[in-house]
Parts: C-alpha cells; sequence; structure tokens
C-alpha cells in the first residue's frame, strides 16, 4: 500500500502536493518523493521518512513547475532504502517521471527481460521503475519521429498491460508533454481524478484517494476505471481511452483497513461500508447472547465498525484505548520486530472505561494474532472482567500479491489455529469473525458493477495468474526480507 498524488496546476503545485501527501500519509510512512516539471527541466526530492521531516521551505522553493508528482511509500515485496523511494525518472526519452500504487509480482522476470532485450538495467526493487522502463521501452519501439501522440502513449500503456503481472495505479509526468495516468486491467488498486475550475485553465488531480482531492478544493470527475489511459496535455485538455479491460476487481481490503473513512472509492463510502460491516456483526453477535456492556473499538480504523456494533445490540459505544498518534499504523511497518515494539507505544487503557465490564473489542482484523493478544492482556491487566473480540474482516489466510504487506502463508494465525484454538490463544471469552458473505454485502450491493478481490481471504486472486510457484515464491521472498533481499546478476554488490 502506497500513495501517489499528481497535479498539473497553473502555477506552482509542489506546495499543494505536499499537503496531499499529508493527507495520504497513512498510506505509507516508510519514505516520500515529489518531481516537479517546469517545462524545461525536473525537480526531484525524496527521502525516508515522514512527508514533515523530508520537505522544508528550501527545497519546496525549489521544486518550481505547474506540474507535479508525489508519493508517499511503505516497501510491500521491495526493499526498504532510499533507492526504492518514488518518483522515478527516465530522461529518454522525452524525458518521464512515474509513480505508483500497487504490486508488480513478475517484476524480477521483466527485470531480466528488460536488460537482455532493452539493454535497460533496473536499479532498484521498485515496481514502478519496471513499469516506467516498459513505458519508454515501449515508446522508442514505436520509433516516434515527429509528434508524440495520443495513441502513441495508449500502445505503449498497452504494452504494460500485457507485460507486468499484478496491481498498479500509475500517475507520471512526460516532459513536454503533459501529465498521464493509467490503472490496471482489473482496477485493483484505486485511481481517482479531479478538476478545479475558474482559473486561467482549468486544474486537475490525480490521486489514490478523495481526500486528496476535498483538501485542495478539486471536484471529483470520477474513479479512473479499469484499463484506463489518461492524459491531460499541455492544454490541460483531458483525453482518456480504455486501453484493456479485464474485469473490475478493486482491492475489498481498502474498505476494511486501507483507506481513510473520509474517503470514497469506486463511488462507495469507506465510512457506511465500515459501519455495514459493524452492523452485520452485530446482528451475528447478538444471536450469541454474549454479557456485554461495553463496545470498545481497537483505534483508528475499526471505529466505525464498533460503532455499527453498538447501534445494534444496542450497548454503549466508548473509547477505552487512546492511540499515541505520533506511532505509526502497526499493519503496515516495515518489520515485525518494530510492530511489535510499536504496540506497546501505540495504545494505553482508560481505565474507567474498561474495570469490571465486560468489554466486546471490535478491531478491523488479525493477522498474526500478536497485537490482538497483546492488547487483549493489557486489558485484562486493566481489569476488565471478560473480553470478547469481534473482526470486521474474515479470517486472512492468503499474501497480498497486488499491493499490500502481507506475511508468508504459515505466517497467518487463521492458516493455524482453528477459530476456537485462535480464541484460546489471544485469550479472550469469544470470538468472532465476518464471513466473506457479508463482507461483500457491505460493499458490492453498492457498486453493482464491480466484483472485489478479496484474495487474503478467500483465496480467489481476480488476475488468474498466480498460482502455487508463484505463491510459494512471494513466501520465500516474504521470509527472506523481501524481494530487496535478492538482486539479480546485473545488480549484484561485490
Amino acid at each position: 500500500m502506497c500513495g501517489f498524488v499528481g497535479i498539473y496546476g497553473n502555477e506552482d503545485v509542489a506546495p499543494q502536493v505536499y499537503d496531499s501527501l499529508i493527507a495520504l500519509q497513512h498510506r505509507g510512512q516508510d519514505a516520500a518523493g515529489i518531481c516537479s516539471y517546469d517545462s524545461h527541466t525536473f525537480h526531484l526530492k525524496k527521502g525516508m521518512g515522514l512527508v514533515r521531516d523530508i520537505f522544508h521551505e528550501g527545497n519546496m522553493v525549489r521544486l518550481k513547475g505547474q506540474m507535479g508528482i508525489g508519493h508517499v511509500r511503505y516497501p510491500t515485496i521491495g526493499g526498504y532504502g532510499i533507492e526504492d523511494a518514488q518518483p522515478f525518472i527516465s530522461h529518454s526519452p522525452f524525458g518521464i517521471a512515474m509513480a505508483h500504487n500497487g504490486n508488480v509480482f513478475n517484476s524480477w522476470e521483466l527485470k531480466e527481460d528488460l536488460f537482455k532485450n532493452d539493454h535497460c538495467l533496473v536499479g532498484s526493487s521498485c515496481d514502478v521503475e519496471v513499469i516506467l522502463n516498459l513505458f519508454r521501452s515501449a515508446l522508442l519501439k514505436q520509433k516516434i519521429k515527429n509528434k508524440l501522440t495520443f495513441e502513441n502513449m495508449c500502445k505503449a500503456a498497452k504494452s504494460v498491460f500485457e507485460r507486468a503481472k499484478g496491481a498498479y495505479t500509475v500517475v507520471g509526468i512526460i516532459a513536454g508533454h503533459g501529465m498521464i495516468a493509467f490503472r490496471d486491467p482489473h482496477a485493483i488498486r484505486p485511481g481517482i481524478i479531479g478538476i478545479r475550475r475558474g482559473g486561467m485553465k482549468d486544474e486537475y488531480i490525480i490521486a489514490s484517494e478523495k481526500i486528496a482531492l476535498d483538501i485542495l478544493g478539486f471536484e471529483v470527475l470520477r474513479d479512473l476505471a479499469p484499463g484506463e489511459f489518461i492524459h491531460i496535455d499541455v492544454e490541460h485538455e483531458l483525453h482518456s481511452k480504455i486501453v484493456m479491460k479485464r474485469s473490475y476487481s478493486p482491492c475489498i481490503f481498502e474498505y476494511v483497513y486501507l483507506a481513510r473513512p473520509d474517503s470514497v472509492i469506486d463511488k462507495i463510502s469507506v465510512y457506511n461500508a465500515r459501519l455495514r460491516m459493524g452492523k452485520k456483526l452485530g446482528k451475528r453477535i447478538k444471536k450469541l447472547n454474549w454479557d456485554i456492556d461495553v463496545v470498545i473499538p481497537v483505534p483508528d480504523s475499526s471505529r466505525p465498525a464498533a460503532v455499527g456494533v453498538s447501534d445494534v445490540l444496542k450497548i454503549k459505544y466508548r473509547e477505552g484505548l487512546v492511540k499515541n498518534r505520533y506511532i505509526g499504523r502497526t499493519f503496515i511497518m516495515p518489520g515485525q520486530a518494530i510492530r511489535q515494539k510499536s504496540i506497546h507505544y501505540k495504545l494505553n487503557p482508560i481505565e474507567y472505561e474498561i474495570k469490571g465490564r465486560n468489554v466486546l473489542l471490535v478491531d478491523d482484523s488479525i493477522v498474526r494474532g500478536n497485537t490482538s493478544e497483546k492488547i487483549v492482556k493489557m486489558l485484562r491487566k486493566t481489569g476488565a472482567k471478560k473480553i470478547y473480540f469481534a473482526s470486521a474482516a474474515p479470517e486472512l489466510r492468503n499474501p497480498c500479491l497486488y499491493g499490500i504487506d502481507m506475511p508468508e502463508r504459515e505466517s497467518f494465525i487463521a492458516n493455524q489455529l482453528t477459530v476456537e484454538q485462535i480464541r484460546e490463544k489471544i485469550n479472550v471469552d469469544g470470538l468472532i469473525y465476518q464471513t466473506m458473505e457479508d463482507l461483500r454485502d457491505c460493499v458490492v450491493p453498492y457498486n453493482k458493477k464491480m466484483t472485489p478481490c478479496g484474495a487474503c481471504m478467500d483465496g480467489k486472486y481476480v488476475t488468474g495468474d498466480i498460482d502455487e510457484d508463484v505463491l510459494a515464491q512471494a513466501d520465500n521472498l516474504r521470509s527472506c526480507g523481501g524481494m530487496g533481499a535478492q538482486q539479480s546478476d546485473q545488480m549484484k554488490l561485490i
């Protein structure tokens, strides 16, 4: 999971790109970058850490130009270093800058192919550098002599779609030609486009989530369609074409955890979807006759679901855990050791709401079970009489090859233990998971055109090209530290 934004305005846009990245910080806390273009050259600044720690007045002044793209990153299967921070730039042909959200699971094969057949060395473990060079190579093969046309760009995007397996939404700048964006043929990762009228020319924004549009006063045009390529030319005219469509399968986990609750993704309110998840759980919990005094969420993403549970059960909702907002999201932190340590600093219980009460704890999901176990231990130490646990998502069992950092299959607690055994391990008096059917009912009826991807839960990979060999390779890469730990022969250091 990463966050990106691209803005084409009437004046220097870097400050607006910065503001957008602050709004998208929840999508990645490992690294950030901004690339601007001023009609003559690219200006690039990227670094490790949070947006506010990387960008200062001095480098913001240097980021000149009416076009800019930005990125916040957390690593999925790639490495953790500055060499993998986005955006990436290629200076030939034309000059292209790109950033993306997603994962290309055949990237290492493509790197070898690019080196052998296109004489192009990809120097990082970041997928967008692969996508950038696939796009670049496809343009070169067209032997463009005069003007680069929209059709030339669409052909290049189609070549990317045909070769890059996985999920990706991309934003970019082509020097002297404008801004581009495209979404993979299954539309797995989100992308939305907006417009701001009233200036010298219409201004455009393309981002991972609607919140980036909201804070800058852009009007929503629409979500990018599956396999759509967009070009905003130097006259600020928008061109669009569906280059290749295979399905409409946005990631359902965006609604469970990844996106901000105030976002709307593919026409569905994230907040309302989470409320519905809670109400579905509430109806099933009602039949269990649990003795519950209070409903408490694990902040932040599970709050709407906890409200939904509370509404159905007619049992009071309370904030019983206080989150340190200066600690990142544990799910997207690189490395299990860092996740474990951060739990102690991230949450602190409110004794008044917990001591002597039977608590229903609501969380978005259970991955390894470590976080859940430690929170339960914290609540018992605070004096909770009984603790029940409700997960807004079904059991997570499978690695995501589409851009979310999840462990190898053997690390998922649901693959090791039954629900009853998980209940015993995390030490709760009752445990309930959302059903897959109910989760889909919280999303699909509100945009009937789509069939969301829930592969991390049901094992149905929507691209149709993930077999046991691919999964075994992904397990191996994750267990040994990620794709960044492997290098092709051309990139080994001696």
